[in-house]
């Protein structure tokens, strides 16, 4: 089943440039933020002085269709659901949302349930055999679930969220991470 991952998610319909892009068009100013192929976690870290992790929601949940389908998952099958803002000086730059089914979260994973306000990404990423899927983009309207959760941390609502997302395994455990990236990512106090 891993190694059809890729062909699996090419095939669904909400991986069709109706939802989920494999581009970010006229994403403008995100663009290079989007297209990062690197840990978000250690690029926000240097471009913000004061970086920081806050867990706002760790519960079991059920994933949204299309994630369901992204982690071979059955709709019905509750996974541990990880909220997190990254937050540059002080204010919310990012919003993550990750799914980690339960059989998922064994053997070289087991710990990832339990990170509290540690980044997810810092995991992935110094495991060289952990394995991501492409990223996919898309450009949240007010009626994704991801918009709405992601917009209860900013004091201004914008018409629109840039979102990125990919799958990361490792022996056949797979977890789902969207990054929704939000406003306050281009303030003027970064380090850049």
């Amino acid at each position: 089943m891993c190694d059809n991952l890729l062909v699996k998610t090419k095939k669904h319909p909400s991986y069709s440039r109706g939802n989920w892009l494999k581009k970010p068009f006229l994403s403008r100013q995100y663009t290079a933020w989007l297209i990062e192929r690197g840990s978000l976690t250690t690029r926000l870290q240097r471009h913000y002085a004061d970086f920081a992790v806050q867990t706002v929601r760790l519960v079991d949940d059920k994933p949204l269709k299309d994630e369901a389908y992204l982690l071979h998952s059955a709709m019905y099958q509750c996974a541990l659901v990880r909220e997190v803002l990254l937050k540059g000086n002080q204010q919310a730059v990012v919003f993550a949302h990750s799914v980690l089914p339960k059989s998922s979260l064994r053997g070289a994973w087991c710990g990832l349930g339990k990170l509290g306000n540690k980044p997810l990404g810092a995991t992935l990423f110094a495991n060289p055999k952990v394995k991501r899927t492409p990223i996919s983009y898309k450009k949240l309207s007010a009626n994704h679930a991801l918009y709405q959760q992601a917009i209860q941390y900013l004091t201004a609502k914008p018409s629109f969220l840039w979102a990125r997302r990919s799958v990361f395994s490792l022996n056949c455990a797979s977890i789902l991470v969207t990054e929704v990236f939000l406003p306050q990512l281009f303030n003027e106090h970064s380090n850049d």
